[in-house]
């Protein structure tokens, strides 16, 4: 069962549809293209249909040249046998969902998914493997790939529920894995001497998606009632956002109004601020978010500092940029190492300093073609095409050194 929880919520489901922006630069998929396409099978504990983000903008776009397999985490089913959902999603994408009885766990849970995986794995194919969790080598140690590659998107053992077993599997993983990519740069000067080949892969940003936001659009109706200013964030709402800080800033200002766009997992929602304005608008699909955008006055990242965000690089920093909203974030190190020079991002951290940097941020706001060209020069390259066409160039590369090695 998923530590993270095998049933999450959603914040961005799929898009509604349309295809994907052409890529960013053309580098050979590994294998001989002569026959099927080889297979990239991507283990993953977030949900496809958890939050639209890095697994989604890379695999979606690694499915114009591999066959994608994305297997999720399982859900408990109330059948004798286990078995495996699929799905197809964005791209061709194959999502695949292990289905365990009630009660299976341990290493009887890891021996039906090996066998579920087996059954579904296509034999004779080039395979690479995708990590975005360590804990599945549990069911997945058994396979011979040409490439493993760990994204190391967040540091998994500093969130709250975390398994006592990650780090060890992580050990497992990175002994095993050709190449390392990281998230963020901090997560980068963490690994890069525990492996030989470590990249960092900071957030990028659909620009254009994004960038809608800063025209007028139709205002969805659960937000056209919420005077302004507005202050918006979405994102899970989890032990990393500071509930503190809000109440506070939300104390202090009154005729300020929060929007909060997001699901609320792993901490009670009863601990939740709870005022006028505080306005908690629930899951949105990534389609919608530019909606929601184009009427806030300012992004706000109130993130508590503490060992879960000691690692992260926001996707959403990037993305509001791109909107052309201006940003006031506490002083999460990726933040302030890649955007606190840019001029569009204000740092704070305590909610005296919070108010006076949302002050600022309203001022500038009233100059939006200063701010957009600004935000436009600190996003400059900042896009997933160019993310993704620097890690197949990478994972090509490595193919070749084996290739030569075993010459």
């Amino acid at each position: 069962m998923s530590w993270a929880g095998p049933v999450q919520h959603e914040i961005g489901k799929n898009r509604r549809g349309g295809g994907l922006p052409a890529s960013g630069g053309a580098t050979r998929p590994m294998g001989d293209h002569h026959g099927p396409r080889p297979i990239l099978l991507c283990f993953s504990h977030l949900r496809w249909k958890f939050v639209y983000q890095r697994p989604q903008h890379l695999m979606s776009r690694f499915a114009r040249d591999y066959r994608v397999m994305f297997l999720e985490d399982p859900i408990p089913t109330d059948a004798a046998e286990a078995s495996m959902d699929m799905r197809i999603e964005e791209g061709g994408v194959e999502v695949l969902v292990p289905r365990l009885p009630h009660g299976l766990s341990g290493r009887k849970a890891n021996a039906a998914q090996r066998r579920l995986l087996d059954a579904h794995l296509p034999q004779g194919r080039e395979l690479t493997l995708w990590y975005y969790t360590p804990m599945s080598l549990s069911y997945s140690d058994h396979l011979r790939p040409a490439l493993t590659v760990y994204d190391c998107m967040d540091e998994l053992s500093a969130f709250r529920g975390a398994p006592p077993e990650l780090i060890e599997r992580e050990r497992e993983l990175l002994a095993r894995a050709d190449l390392v990519f990281t998230g963020g740069y901090s997560l980068y000067e963490a690994k890069q001497s525990r492996h030989q080949a470590v990249y960092p892969f900071p957030s990028s940003v659909d620009v254009p998606h994004f960038a809608q936001a800063r025209a007028a659009l139709p205002e969805p109706e659960d937000q056209a009632r919420i005077p302004g200013p507005r202050l918006g964030f979405y994102g899970v709402i989890d032990e990393r956002f500071d509930l503190d800080l809000v109440a506070e800033v939300a104390r202090a200002r009154p005729d300020w109004q929060f929007v909060l766009i997001g699901p609320v997992v792993k901490i009670d929602p009863a601990t939740l601020p709870q005022r006028d304005n505080i306005h908690y608008l629930g899951g949105k699909c990534y389609d919608e978010l530019p909606e929601y955008l184009a009427g806030w006055d300012v992004a706000v990242m109130p993130f508590a500092l503490n060992e879960s965000t000691r690692f992260i690089s926001p996707t959403k920093t990037p993305e509001f940029l791109a909107a052309g909203r201006p940003v006031v974030s506490t002083p999460i190190r990726d933040v302030v190492r890649t955007y606190g020079e840019s001029g569009v991002v204000r740092i704070a951290r305590s909610a005296s300093d919070f108010v006076r940097a949302v002050e600022a941020a309203l001022a500038d706001a009233r100059d939006p073609d200063a701010l957009v060209a600004a935000a436009d020069r600190a996003l400059g390259g900042m896009s997933w095409d160019d993310t993704f066409a620097r890690m197949k160039a990478a994972m090509s590369e490595r193919v070749d050194v084996e290739v030569r090695r075993r010459a």
